[in-house]
């Protein structure tokens, strides 16, 4: 797989300099340890007590693209995942994908039965500490 980035022209000339997903949670250090631990994401910036919230980014290939988790200090109301609420990580080296489920069970990782039939032959889902699902998938899809 080529480490080229997709180039998306946007209309009017928009460029985006960095695209962040984030999302909150009331197990900061579980989710962390999932995504960091379990799916070897670097941690690339974090935070404590601003405004009452800690957080803590984690960084996807390029580091241009990340993923936020925040918790504010008294719990917050978090929504629960649908099952088709996914993140899907396309990696087609069989042994980069070993070495994801082998991390993602040293951490305690859950694997569940995908929603979609689609995700069946050709991944695995994992859920997080929060329920929201990870695909590991080893077709590149569009």
């Amino acid at each position: 797989m080529s480490n080229s980035k997709l180039s998306i022209e946007f209309p009017n000339g928009i460029n985006f300099a960095q695209i962040r997903v984030a999302r909150p949670t009331n197990q900061l250090a579980a989710v962390v340890r999932f995504y960091r631990d379990g799916l070897g994401l670097p941690v690339i910036g974090s935070f404590k007590n601003h405004s009452g919230y800690d957080g803590v980014m984690l960084g996807l290939p390029g580091r241009d693209y990340h993923l936020e988790f925040t918790q504010y200090a008294s719990g917050a109301p978090c929504s629960m995942p649908s099952a088709e609420n996914l993140l899907v990580l396309y990696v087609t080296n069989a042994d980069q994908r070993q070495t994801f489920f082998e991390n993602l069970a040293s951490v305690g990782a859950e694997e569940v039965a995908p929603e979609n039939p689609y995700w069946l032959d050709k991944s695995r889902t994992y859920a997080d500490p929060d329920g929201w699902r990870v695909v590991i998938c080893s077709v590149v899809g569009v």
